[in-house]
């Protein structure tokens, strides 16, 4: 079961899960451009910006609740660029300090001892104490979010924008924007824009929309490099993920 709505924070979106009671093949957690704060099963634990698929093997039962935080967003509430943390899963009092960390994680556990009586509603629940926590943090930063540079970019990629152009709409070099992309998303504004793009076409395929219009819509070439693009950033076709 998974569930999510639209978080109170700011560009971010508040999730849960539970794993089916029997034991499953590994499940395939695609980049998308995001970080994420994850309650799993009691501990706290960071998700860094992937530059490939994810696969997760979950144990039978496992509960998640999770606050994603849109593209260069995640910095500000960790405290920590998001190129240190790409392709990574920390716990998160490897980045906070100790007191701000156990202070969570206790706040947390104390609403997920309420699970059997909560039920469905154990998600939001929990989920509204990594929001409050997260909204503080927001709040407190002394790295607070580009939000001209982080729109710019991301409308730029999602337009399919040289890099060049985006360059000059930020108002500064190529160099300098690369190296401001890889603190904010984790990665480049190419491969940003490989992976927005790759995620619309795959939210497309599942809606229903044939692979050919697909891959016309969301900007390839034609339907090969849709497949190439797809299978060298999940590591299976786009068949596959629609399953």
């Amino acid at each position: 079961m998974y569930r999510e709505r639209v978080s109170r924070v700011p560009d971010a979106v508040l999730w849960w899960s539970t794993s089916p009671g029997t034991a499953a093949a590994g499940r395939r957690v695609l980049p998308d451009g995001c970080m994420d704060v994850i309650w799993a099963d009691g501990a706290l634990l960071v998700a860094g910006p992937d530059t490939a698929a994810h696969v997760v093997t979950d144990r039978p039962g496992a509960r998640y609740v999770g606050l994603r935080f849109g593209p260069g967003t995640g910095p500000a509430v960790f405290g920590v660029p998001a190129r240190e943390l790409r392709d990574l899963r920390v716990p998160l009092d490897d980045l906070w300090p100790g007191a701000e960390a156990r202070r969570l994680t206790e706040r947390a556990g104390e609403a997920a001892d309420a699970g059997p009586a909560l039920g469905p509603a154990l998600g939001p629940v929990l989920g509204a104490v990594l929001e409050e926590e997260a909204a503080r943090r927001l709040g407190a930063t002394r790295r607070p979010v580009d939000t001209a540079l982080v729109g710019c970019v991301v409308e730029g990629v999602r337009a399919g924008r040289p890099v060049a152009r985006i360059a000059a709409d930020t108002g500064i070099g190529e160099r300098r924007l690369h190296r401001r992309c890889l603190d904010a998303f984790g990665y480049g504004p190419r491969t940003l824009g490989r992976i927005l793009r790759m995620n619309r076409a795959v939210d497309l395929a599942r809606g229903g929309t044939p692979p050919a219009t697909v891959a016309a819509v969301a900007g390839y070439a034609d339907q090969a490099h849709l497949s190439r693009e797809v299978r060298s950033l999940t590591g299976v076709t786009l068949g596959v993920l629609i399953r």
